[in-house]
């Protein structure tokens, strides 16, 4: 639609196509008024940028790289972001670890998880751009429209990976860089492979989203308490499961003809009762994790209601069959994970004010 929408500016504006269309993707879940259509390629060029010609250029080369990273869809950086964030403040707040320290380490965490997951879509478009361009939802990326090449795309992945290692090199050690570094490279560079052999790429994807829980937690404490890092990583194993499965159902239809995999398939008319199971599981996974780190009071109110009133609302709302209802679902798991960090963070914060 979108193209169709646009053709009038091909040849008297091509310069912002890529702005437009970049636009467009941000807002394509939304209802856009009619008049935005109805723009003229003058009034276009007043909106979107000043009339320099090296800034127009700068627009047209940069946007399809931000697009590939998903610059324009926060969410999946925040998927990310979370385990990490929950690793580090369970491993402050059982570490008494000084505000001062969390803050920066916090905010390594955001980076760490912002360039993993910037690799990660690189890579993953990189291998399936063949497959993206049979699915309705995905044929305007980068590379399979033909607006980035593989080749340029490799490089600008080998640019994110040798940034990520320098930042890991120089913030990390021992164990702790050991996990990020397979978390950056490996787990992540097979994913796109699973689609390919098994019914269940969302399986090995809920590994990798989640790895940074691990990566946070050694970073700070010593892996002695295994059993909490099983607990977590089995009850994160399962919200990615449930929301990815989810974000699958988008593209149910258009996945079965290209022949990729994923669990929406595989599940058929089970995926509502699997869902529910992801859910509990999830839920009673951190609830055994809040007595194994021996939170208190701020955790299981804030962290654990909160996660039991936002997964009944998933499992009660979703439409399956709106891919409009399965995108807004899977981006409310972005607040869900701040919702649990909340719960986390408070016990922390009052864990430092006692003497």
């Amino acid at each position: 639609m979108e193209e169709q929408m646009l053709r009038p500016y091909r040849n008297e504006n091509a310069a912002y196509d890529d702005v437009f269309l970049f636009f467009l993707n941000q807002h394509k879940h939304r209802v856009l008024p009619p008049a935005l259509f109805n723009i003229t390629p003058r009034e276009l060029n007043q909106l979107v940028a000043p009339q320099s010609m090296a800034f127009r250029l700068l627009l047209r080369n940069c946007i399809p790289y931000l697009e590939l990273i998903r610059w324009d869809k926060p969410t999946g950086t925040n998927l990310m972001f979370w385990p990490f964030a929950w690793g580090l403040t369970m491993a402050a707040y059982d570490q008494r670890m000084p505000v001062a320290t969390y803050v920066p380490c916090l905010a390594g965490c955001l980076f760490a998880a912002f360039i993993i997951r910037s690799s990660a879509c690189t890579v993953n478009d990189i291998f399936d751009r063949n497959f993206d361009a049979q699915v309705q939802r995905t044929k305007n990326r980068p590379l399979p429209s033909g607006r980035i090449s593989v080749k340029a795309a490799s490089v600008y992945l080998l640019g994110q990976y040798l940034i990520g290692v320098s930042f890991f090199c120089s913030t990390m050690h021992d164990l702790a860089l050991q996990l990020a570094l397979f978390q950056l490279v490996p787990l992540f560079g097979i994913y796109p492979l699973m689609k390919r052999l098994t019914n269940w790429p969302q399986a090995w994807l809920g590994v990798a989203m989640n790895f940074g829980f691990v990566t946070a937690w050694v970073s700070q404490n010593s892996p002695s308490n295994n059993f909490l890092i099983v607990v977590v990583m089995m009850g994160c194993w399962c919200w990615t499961m449930m929301y990815d499965t989810i974000y699958a159902c988008q593209d149910i239809q258009d996945d079965v003809k290209a022949g990729v995999h994923s669990s929406a398939i595989a599940f058929g008319s089970w995926i509502r009762p699997m869902l529910f199971l992801f859910g509990l599981t999830f839920f009673s996974a951190f609830l055994v994790a809040g007595a194994l780190n021996h939170h208190g009071l701020a955790y299981y109110v804030i962290s654990i209601g909160g996660l039991g009133i936002h997964l009944a609302w998933q499992c009660l709302t979703v439409d399956l069959d709106s891919p409009k209802s399965c995108w807004d679902n899977f981006q409310s798991n972005g607040t869900l994970g701040l919702v649990i960090w909340g719960g986390i963070l408070v016990d922390y914060l009052y864990s430092c004010s006692r003497p």
